[in-house]
């Protein structure tokens, strides 16, 4: 075959590949955010707004940013510990450490609230104790909570154990045979150089709190304006062919969506311009 003709079938199956890839992400990603966003609006802007500021709307989404506001910083400082420890140290252990950061990875969301309602409900293993001292958590924002936690707590994890393994142990050796502590350390070492995969894991966690549906949906009751988050409360509405007002609330997630496609866009343009290390 000539040189030529290689050159030009590499040339065909390039945009033939280009091709299939655009197609598929038409279909499956820009067309469903167009139908979000056209349903929200096609009662007019004002209608829009009415459904975002309804009572049990502003309470799904306040509830959902406060779930995301406690369980995004736990795993923060449950990723940046692990990561730490299983990175900079050899300990007994380590390996299942890392297997069950995966966890929620390979068990249900569905699985893991009922593991919850198992453990907290009235009827589970703590259910008569929690009963007894008037303590409330299924069915109740602390189950959210734990249930947010738990299927996200890999996210920032996962970003900084890897990064951290690649960046070894030198400059934090460094600094602390110049005199620095462990808190110095950390500050102004470790952390610097870190950042970036740190405000990426942390990205993608919150995207994850905000969106999450199946352990949320187990543990919440469904309660309308107390125990709905806005993924429940999309659900409700749309079961009641308030699609006006479901979609409406749905954009709200579908701009998360965007918002967390750009940023991670700009994070990963960040690691490649630093080769990933932060400095």
């Amino acid at each position: 075959m000539s040189r030529t003709a290689s050159t030009t079938e590499h040339r065909v199956t390039q945009t033939v590949l280009i091709v299939a890839a655009l197609a598929f992400l038409a279909f499956f990603l820009v067309l469903p955010l167009v139908a979000v966003f056209t349903e929200a609006l096609s009662r007019g802007f004002v209608a829009f707004a009415e459904a975002i500021v309804q009572p049990d709307a502003w309470a799904a989404i306040k509830l959902t940013l406060l779930v995301a506001g406690i369980s995004v910083p736990l795993n923060v400082v449950f990723g940046l510990t692990a990561s730490w420890a299983i990175s900079k140290f050899s300990f007994p252990g380590r390996n299942l450490l890392v297997t069950l950061i995966d966890l929620p990875f390979s068990v249900s969301p569905v699985v893991s609230g009922l593991i919850f309602v198992l453990l907290f409900g009235a009827h589970g293993l703590l259910g008569p104790w929690l009963a007894q001292h008037d303590i409330k958590i299924i069915f109740a924002v602390p189950g959210i909570i734990l249930a947010t936690v738990f299927i996200t707590f890999p996210f920032v994890a996962r970003e900084l154990i890897p990064l951290m393994q690649e960046q070894g142990k030198e400059d934090e050796e460094a600094a602390l045979s110049l005199g620095a502590n462990g808190w110095q350390t950390f500050w102004h070492v470790t952390l610097p150089n870190i950042r970036w995969g740190l405000l990426y894991g942390v990205l993608l966690c919150n995207a994850r709190a905000m969106g999450e549906f199946g352990a949320v949906s187990v543990v919440s009751g469904h309660i309308r304006g107390e125990t709905n988050t806005m993924p429940l409360h999309v659900e409700i509405l749309y079961n009641e062919y308030d699609f006006v007002g479901a979609f409406a609330v749905a954009s709200l997630l579908a701009g998360l969506a965007l918002v967390t496609l750009v940023a991670k866009s700009v994070l990963e343009w960040r690691f490649d311009l630093r080769g990933g290390a932060g400095h």
